[in-house]
């Protein structure tokens, strides 16, 4: 599975722990990060700064679900638990 343009999900919904640039203590859920264009694009997405999560997230359908909405759903549970 590909990501979905315009989607973002796994940079808004969900935390990062780990430090990157404009956040020396991690992202924290339900934060649209610093990163993300106007496009919802990472503008740091090639950039040896980017976290290592979001380096090895991939997207699938059981996270992703079958639109942004669904993803959106899915990653905001997933981080309560």
């Amino acid at each position: 599975m590909e990501c979905r343009p315009k989607c973002a999900a796994c940079c808004i919904y969900i935390s990062i722990s780990s430090s990157m640039p404009g956040y020396p203590n991690g992202k924290p859920a339900g934060v649209p990060c610093m990163h993300l264009t106007e496009d919802l694009e990472c503008s740091i997405f090639n950039d040896q700064s980017r976290p290592q999560v979001c380096f090895d997230f991939k997207a699938e359908e059981l996270i992703c679900g079958k639109s942004a909405s669904d993803a959106k759903s899915i990653l905001s549970r997933l981080e309560n638990l």
